[in-house]
């Protein structure tokens, strides 16, 4: 996921931004190996965070705008549909997802696909109907269990399948799905999301999808819920024009002809991997290898790009090496050597699509030639690669259940561009740019959104919440034990799922100190600190305001040109101290006021 600048009549994206979207009105029918049509759901692209747009009388020139990626952030009617996405109802409760084996035709021509998943689960309770999801206007054709037809009923973008109710506790399932349509078309992905048809510069065909926050079933039908991923990896099989490359994520498993005209690849995940990832890149893709000395060993990387950009990209693609060296030295060993490292050039701006990243920056530093901390450090280095790198470690490693809580992809990979600035050019650089980002916050809605309903929070889960982050690290008054905290994460939620209140009680254990009034304050509200003070006959009065109660947090300020740490509550406090200067620490983000 990413930060988006758009500028009016120039190509780039960020990610897709569905939001609010009209109910269905089509009844639940009963079908049994049935085409059926859907009455499409309408999304609106929100676009959420503009911050500054400077037009010039003449040539209607157009500065850079930021803004923050929110696909459901501001829905402002949630509809049973959204529980149906959002909940893990009891049609979704009793099986747990092992594997998706999928396969797709896509038909660049008509743009329509078909395909089948085996899909594997465990049943983990008593079994009854199961809520397989496939968005409209996709149909799912068919269902097979234990060889035999299972019958459907479709809800809108919920499919409710008659499983039998006698399935043994624990044993091990395969349903196989077949389905096929016009998937939701992204025409300006990944702003928008959906299935991604477009061409290079030389006319030939380029596919691929964008779908976070949209969903996964938008093309395949799968349990679209974060919290399930498939245990036991994943592999994608697309049948393709033999004069075309299909990439996918992991390895590249098989490469069979078809027939005459089409030839079949199929790549393989080891590892769980969240729906939203498992995308194909469809073009005339060219490749090379490379080898990377990491924390586990040697770990296999691989660059694919078509063709007439591979001499831009082996130029712009030898900042992974030193990105990888530096986000395993903090964050731990990356977290998928089974399934290597891939950067794979996609007809979008970037996601963060795990073991094969999503790269569209143009072969540019800073996002698309510009540096969204407006810092210059920004400048140093390709947004796209370091920042949906980053997402290796946070929200593809560690990813949140609900996508209420987000923030623990976003902030965290979000501060990850400080700490790559900080391994480049040192901490003077890296505190200037983590203030520089500081400037596109919005205090618009709270980060944390809406539990079960599938919606985020504010697109602050950036900036803002990078910036809690900051503010952590200076409590702890020793960077060698916040390196620690993000490894021990890392490592404690590998491979796992989990939520913002697990994360928040992890960091206060790390920190020594509980920091519930942070969490609240900066995660739950969109209230600044104010550190407010005021001077006479040589005291100085301070204490906190605009805060949550209870918020008790230390602060670094400097008194007369000299550094010293409070403890303000929302009391006032005293300090004997003729006071000439005063400002508080620029890394911690609070606002100052002073008492007249």
């Amino acid at each position: 996921m990413e930060v988006a600048i758009i500028v009016p009549g120039l190509s780039g994206a960020a990610r897709q931004q569905p939001a609010t979207k009209q109910n269905s009105t089509t009844p639940p029918v009963i079908i049994h190996e049935a085409e059926i049509g859907f009455s499409p759901y309408i999304y609106r692209m929100q676009l959420t965070s503009l911050k500054t747009v400077i037009l010039t009388a003449i040539g209607a020139a157009l500065a850079c705008t930021h803004l923050h990626a929110q696909p459901l952030s501001k829905r402002e009617t949630l509809t049973h549909q959204d529980t149906l996405r959002g909940s893990l109802n009891p049609e979704r409760a009793w099986w747990d997802v092992q594997r998706y084996d999928i396969t797709v035709t896509p038909d660049y021509t008509a743009k329509t696909i078909s395909g089948e998943v085996d899909l594997s689960f465990k049943v983990v309770r008593n079994s009854g109907a199961m809520q397989i999801d496939l968005q409209e206007p996709m149909m799912l054709n068919k269902a097979v269990l234990n060889g035999k037809n299972i019958s459907i009923a479709r809800e809108g973008n919920a499919w409710h399948l008659a499983v039998p109710g006698d399935l043994n506790q624990e044993s091990d399932q395969v349903i196989r799905l077949t389905f096929s349509g016009k998937p939701r078309e992204a025409i300006r992905a990944p702003w928008d999301g959906g299935w991604i048809w477009t061409k290079d510069r030389a006319g030939n065909p380029w596919m691929s999808v964008a779908c976070q926050g949209l969903g996964a079933s938008v093309w395949y039908p799968c349990k679209d819920h974060q919290s399930d991923e498939p245990d036991k990896g994943a592999t994608l099989s697309m049948i393709v024009s033999k004069d075309l490359v299909a990439v996918a994520n992991g390895r590249l498993k098989e490469k069979k002809d078809r027939d005459s005209k089409t030839v079949q690849y199929t790549w393989e995940v080891k590892n769980p991997i969240n729906n939203y990832d498992i995308i194909p890149y469809i073009g005339k893709y060219t490749s090379w290898n490379e080898t990377f000395q990491g924390e586990k060993g040697n770990l296999d990387l691989q660059f694919w790009v078509l063709q007439e950009d591979l001499e831009a990209a082996k130029q712009q693609f030898i900042q992974v090496k030193p990105m990888l060296q530096c986000f395993e030295h903090w964050f731990g060993p990356y977290p998928f050597y089974e399934d290597g490292y891939k950067l794979v050039q996609a007809p979008h701006l970037g996601m963060e699509h795990q073991s094969a990243v999503a790269y569209g920056n143009k072969f540019k530093n800073g996002y698309l030639g510009r540096d969204l901390s407006g810092t210059g450090w920004g400048l140093k280095w390709d947004f796209i690669i370091i920042h949906e790198s980053g997402h290796e470690w946070f929200g593809n490693n560690i990813t949140s259940k609900d996508i209420a809580d987000m923030w623990v992809h976003e902030g965290f990979t979000n501060y990850s561009e400080t700490i790559y600035t900080e391994c480049q050019d040192g901490l003077e650089a890296a505190n200037a740019y983590i203030a520089g980002v500081r400037k596109n916050i919005r205090n618009d809605i709270p980060i944390i959104g809406i539990y079960g309903v599938n919606k985020e929070g504010s697109g602050d889960m950036y900036p803002k919440a990078a910036n809690m982050i900051h503010y952590i690290r200076q409590l702890m008054k020793d960077d060698e034990k916040f390196r620690q905290l993000l490894r021990n994460l890392n490592s404690t939620y590998y491979h796992r799922t989990t939520t913002s209140s697990e994360v928040e009680a992890f960091i206060s254990r790390a920190v020594g100190r509980d920091l519930s009034p942070l969490f609240e304050q900066y995660l739950r509200t969109t209230k600044v600190p104010v550190l407010q003070y005021g001077n006479s006959s040589g005291v100085l009065s301070y204490r906190w305001k605009n805060v949550v109660p209870g918020f008790n947090l230390p602060v670094k300020v400097k008194i007369n040109g000299k550094e010293t740490w409070l403890e303000p509550t929302e009391e006032w406090q005293t300090l004997k101290v003729m006071l000439q200067t005063f400002e508080v620490d620029p890394n911690f983000y609070v606002e100052t006021k002073k008492q007249d």
